[in-house]
């Protein structure tokens, strides 16, 4: 099985994935453009188990739905680069697709909070765009 690692901009921490990504999206959310400090997020879901290594600080935020989401940033360099949602369990993890610094790494095949995308961000032709969060 092929492993994929992620790492933040110092190098301090870092997360190892397993197989292939579950599902690469973006994000155009208020809350994810002010957390990434760009105008989307890009994320990969993968399966349980993972490692992490280094040191993480971690932020619990409150998703529209209610969903719990527990994000893990560098203390040092401040990137945020994996989180999990908490009513979820152990089954998934939500990687930064930046952190993998990986130009080839597959492209999203969704967008949620298309209502906060901004006009001149253009997804390629096949991504299923939903308005909101579809669940």
């Amino acid at each position: 099985m092929a492993t994929r690692t992620a790492s933040c901009s110092c190098g301090q921490l870092r997360i190892e994935v397993n197989g292939e990504p579950l599902g690469v999206g973006v994000c155009h959310c208020l809350s994810c453009q002010q957390r990434t400090g760009s105008v989307f997020a890009a994320l990969a879901a993968f399966r349980t188990p993972y490692t992490v290594t280094g040191e993480a600080r971690e932020y619990l935020r409150t998703g529209d739905q209610g969903g719990r989401f527990l994000f893990r940033f560098c203390p040092v360099c401040g990137t945020n680069l994996f989180h999990t949602e908490e009513d979820v369990g152990d089954r998934s993890v939500a990687v930064a697709v930046g952190g993998f610094a990986d130009p080839s790494f597959p492209p999203p095949e969704a967008s949620v909070y298309d209502c906060r995308r901004h006009g001149w961000v253009v997804l390629p032709a096949d991504v299923t765009v939903y308005d909101k969060d579809p669940e």
